[in-house]
């Protein structure tokens, strides 16, 4: 079941090719939790840097994608569309472990859980998994801001 497509996402998210990487929503929960997909594919285009003999995904990427999950939560929760004024930025991650690499072919399935929103900062925890195996657990901290 989908909840969000890729049409929904590119709505509320300002990525686009090649750094939007969520492919659809799966499960949502407002305030609480989002379960979000990402197709990995030999298409990618820092495959063939990262590594050309060997290719994986890298971290800071997996982390992105699970950044870009947890802001469609967020707007989501918030009831909003954020439109073309609105930005999310990082202003922490911590405790980031990567467990497994992530190959093409892969699914990457990724998952917040928002911990807490107070003062415009919003603190999640999150994971992807590949297959039921961890490759990346993160807490990360975001806040939105309205652009000029």
């Amino acid at each position: 079941m989908t909840v969000m497509d890729i049409h929904q996402i590119l709505k509320k998210l300002p990525h686009r090719y090649p750094i939007l990487l969520v492919d659809r929503v799966v499960e949502l929960e407002l305030n609480k939790r989002i379960q979000a997909l990402k197709n990995v594919t030999i298409n990618e285009p820092f495959f063939m840097g990262h590594f050309p003999h060997r290719p994986v995904m890298p971290g800071v990427l997996i982390l992105e994608a699970l950044a870009q999950a947890s802001a469609l939560l967020s707007f989501a929760s918030m009831g909003e569309d954020p439109g073309d004024d609105t930005v999310v930025y990082f202003v922490g991650i911590d405790g980031a472990r990567f467990k497994r690499p992530v190959e093409p072919g892969d699914q990457l399935i990724l998952e917040s859980t928002l911990v807490r929103a107070k003062g415009g900062i919003f603190k999640y925890q999150t994971r992807a998994t590949v297959n039921g195996e961890l490759a990346t657990e993160a807490e990360l901290m975001c806040t939105m801001r309205k652009i000029a």
